[in-house]
């Protein structure tokens, strides 16, 4: 089967890196099209034998790539197209019907409760999304949070697949000497007590929180910020003005894997810290979290539809804003270590096993057959929560 990956962009960003993860487990020949920003997972991509085009995008309203588009599906005689990313979307879909590709697949990877890929969720928005979506056979969900936000939108139930996003259990699996290195190669103290977060650096990911709640734990305790975003400076001014500037570090994007970029890759940096911290109230997998898992670390995360009907050990909701995650935070760092091995949880999400799923989804969307029925969830009771007062 040929199968075209048509992606907004292909900066170090988590569906970005999720489709690099994916694409050498799928029994398919795969090739990539990126609208725009033909980043570092274009060059990692290309470095595992991928071929990747970059389409040059000038913008949303770059009307002139629909037919460019066309052309290369045309010219690719693929089987498949498979669209990332909204605007991805909105311009593969109809250029894979009009190159004369009837199975089109779209993954929705970051549609929350008020927000689409940062996008205000706007009548317009939801109005192309849907005008969109009628063109594809079928419309992957990350998690089942985000299949119920597509049916209440509209979307036909027949026409979802739940596919989980994957890791790489192996590479996040907790490497000691990994550890030192990063902790070295970062600065930070050996017996310093390392507060992680992962994520885009944007308002909606709440990393203020992770930052005043630092001012209120021990001199000894660091903030390890991982993503890069908008949110870059505001985050080193509250710093600054928290008086924690010094126990905060930001190292912008990380890749997933080895790519010759100086300074530790994103499993090793997962490995350096202590607890991980997701403050956002509103997320459509939650795959730092699943990654910290795997490395054997305690969370505390706001929300992590990953987790939900789960049980996993060392895994914590917390309800609430500051107060609650500085009480959560000084409950971790008082708790005796646990060992540094992932969970069932965690191994629910191998991307070998979302890879089969999406194969199964790829093959019902060729064959007209219907999609695969959700994958039964395990039914124990979810992670224990820490309300605020």
């Amino acid at each position: 089967m040929r199968v075209l990956h048509i992606i907004t962009g292909l900066g170090v960003g988590g569906a970005e890196q999720q489709l690099r993860l994916l694409l050498p487990h799928l029994p398919a020949d795969c090739e990539v099209v990126t609208l725009t920003n033909p980043g570092a997972v274009a060059e990692g991509l290309r470095a595992d034998g991928v071929r990747v085009v970059d389409l040059g995008m000038r913008g949303n309203r770059d009307l002139a790539a629909l037919p460019r588009l066309v052309r290369i599906i045309r010219a690719g005689r693929y089987d498949l197209v498979h669209t990332h990313l909204y605007r991805a979307c909105v311009y593969g879909r109809p250029a894979a019907r009009l190159a004369g590709v009837r199975a089109v697949v779209a993954t929705e990877h970051s549609l929350g409760g008020t927000q689409l890929e940062g996008r205000r969720l706007t009548a317009g928005v939801r109005a192309l999304y849907l005008a969109g979506e009628r063109l594809g056979r079928a419309t992957v969900a990350v998690s089942p949070a985000v299949a119920g936000r597509l049916r209440a939108w509209g979307v036909a139930n027949a026409r979802i697949a739940v596919v989980p996003n994957g890791i790489d259990l192996a590479r996040f699996r907790f490497d000691a000497a990994a550890r030192d290195r990063a902790r070295r190669q970062l600065g930070l103290p050996p017996d310093a007590y390392v507060v992680g977060g992962i994520g885009r650096l944007a308002a909606g990911k709440r990393f203020d929180i992770a930052v005043r709640a630092l001012a209120r734990l021990p001199a000894d305790c660091r903030l390890l910020l991982v993503g890069g975003g908008p949110e870059e400076d505001a985050l080193r001014r509250l710093a600054q003005e928290a008086g924690v500037a010094d126990r905060v570090l930001l190292t912008g994007e990380r890749p997933y894997v080895p790519d010759g970029t100086p300074g530790p890759d994103l499993p090793s940096l997962v490995c350096a810290m202590d607890v991980l911290v997701s403050p956002s109230p509103e997320e459509t997998f939650g795959l730092a979290v699943v990654e910290a898992l795997a490395c054997g670390l305690p969370v505390r995360y706001a929300s992590c539809p990953a987790l939900d009907g789960l049980t996993a050990p060392g895994a914590l909701r917390v309800t609430g804003g500051t107060e609650a995650f500085v009480r959560a935070l000084t409950e971790a760092r008082a708790a005796p270590p646990g060992p540094r091995t992932a969970p069932d949880a965690a191994h629910r999400y191998d991307i070998a096993r979302s890879a089969g799923r999406l194969m199964d989804v790829y093959t019902a969307a060729v064959t007209g057959r219907p999609l695969p029925a959700p994958a039964s969830s395990a039914a124990s009771p979810t992670p224990q929560g820490v309300s605020s007062a």
